[in-house]
């Protein structure tokens, strides 16, 4: 990558660690309140993490394709990538250590995480190939507006619409005559059909990062900066009409994970980028080889909740319970502990493939 800025990185890689610590407690039964998702409306610092990574998706695409022409070549390498993702996904979602090592077609959830990261990488690349910034302004206002508009004042079979989680939802409404049994929830998917529009315009958000960090302006991190706190403040007006809400990934949602996001990157950039502080290598390397670590730690710890110890208990909940969880410790900290040690392992992987040059590219 030309003109290559260390703070994306850093933030790429800092991401994917996060995202691994909020995936691996020792037990869900005891998890310190910012390591859990909002239980509907609202947000922790917990949601701020997926739309996090969508946003330094559009960031990269820009360093990734700002000399790229929009033609067969390119679309091609965009659509092996998406369905490189979207595959690994499904792969998850269908896993099991059972022969024939592949749950009944009924039990496989469709949505996922690496799902929609393939998804909103392909539209963002195709419209940043395709048109100015101007243009994707443009685009990313539609999405988030006509967004709003569909879940808020269309009536679902002449039921009022609610932003509740309930039959009258529209994003719920699709996702369960979509994907039917094949979801995360009985009721609704997280990383469902309808919710997957507005994930794209955080990836587009992350794209007019990108462009203000490659352009020749001065103060960039007053800039991103300035814009994160609009944005934080513009999203929380929006709320008031359309709850901050990630399992429907409203407009709202959008627009403030995306003000977070330019803020931290701004410090990030600030201290890296601009004052040369040297910082943050470790999650570099993790960044370096984001898809597969975040691969590798979801596709492991399906493995160790999937392993019985003496026909009992799982692998991953015996580890907890006989390595850390002590009468000394609270069992939110021992919980808190295990995640840690997890980001350790794959933090040490990360290392050892960008010291060995080995980068997997998906």
């Amino acid at each position: 990558m030309k003109n290559r800025i260390i703070s994306v990185d850093i933030f790429r890689g800092l991401t994917i660690v996060l995202m691994i610590l909020v995936n691996t407690p020792g037990t869900w039964s005891n998890v310190y309140a910012p390591l859990l998702h909002a239980n509907w409306h609202g947000y922790t610092p917990t949601d701020l993490v997926f739309p996090f990574f969508l946003f330094i998706v559009g960031t990269s695409i820009v360093f990734a394709y700002q000399n790229k022409e929009a033609n067969a070549a390119s679309y091609r390498k965009i659509s092996v990538r998406t369905l490189k993702l979207i595959g690994l996904g499904l792969f998850l979602g269908a896993f099991t250590i059972a022969f024939p090592f592949f749950k009944d077609f009924g039990e496989i959830r469709f949505p996922g995480v690496l799902q929609r990261i393939g998804v909103v990488f392909f539209f963002a690349a195709v419209l940043f190939l395709n048109f100015n910034w101007k243009a994707l302004l443009g685009i990313c206002i539609a999405l988030l507006v006509g967004y709003w508009l569909w879940l808020g004042f269309i009536p679902v079979e002449g039921v009022d619409p609610t932003f509740d989680r309930a039959p009258n939802n529209w994003a719920n409404y699709i996702d369960l005559n979509v994907f039917g049994s094949h979801m995360y929830k009985d009721d609704y998917d997280p990383e469902g059909l309808l919710s997957t529009i507005p994930s794209i315009a955080s990836s587009l958000l992350g794209i007019f990062t990108g462009l203000i960090l490659l352009s020749k302006r001065a103060k960039k991190e007053l800039i991103l900066a300035a814009l994160g706190v609009a944005m934080i403040l513009l999203g929380h007006l929006w709320d008031l009409a359309f709850p901050i809400n990630k399992a429907l990934w409203t407009s709202s949602f959008v627009i403030v994970t995306a003000g977070w996001g330019n803020l931290f990157l701004a410090l990030i950039y600030y201290l890296s980028d601009v004052k040369g502080i040297k910082f943050g290598s470790i999650f570099s390397y993790a960044g370096a080889n984001a898809i597969t670590v975040y691969f590798l730690s979801s596709f492991i710890s399906k493995i160790f909740y999937s392993i019985n110890v003496s026909g009992q208990t799982s692998l991953h909940q015996w580890l907890f319970e006989n390595i850390y969880l002590h009468n000394f410790m609270s069992a939110e900290f021992s919980s808190l502990l295990y995640g840690l040690t997890v980001v350790s392992f794959y933090l040490l992987l990360a290392y050892i493939l960008y010291k060995k040059k080995i980068f997997i590219k998906v």
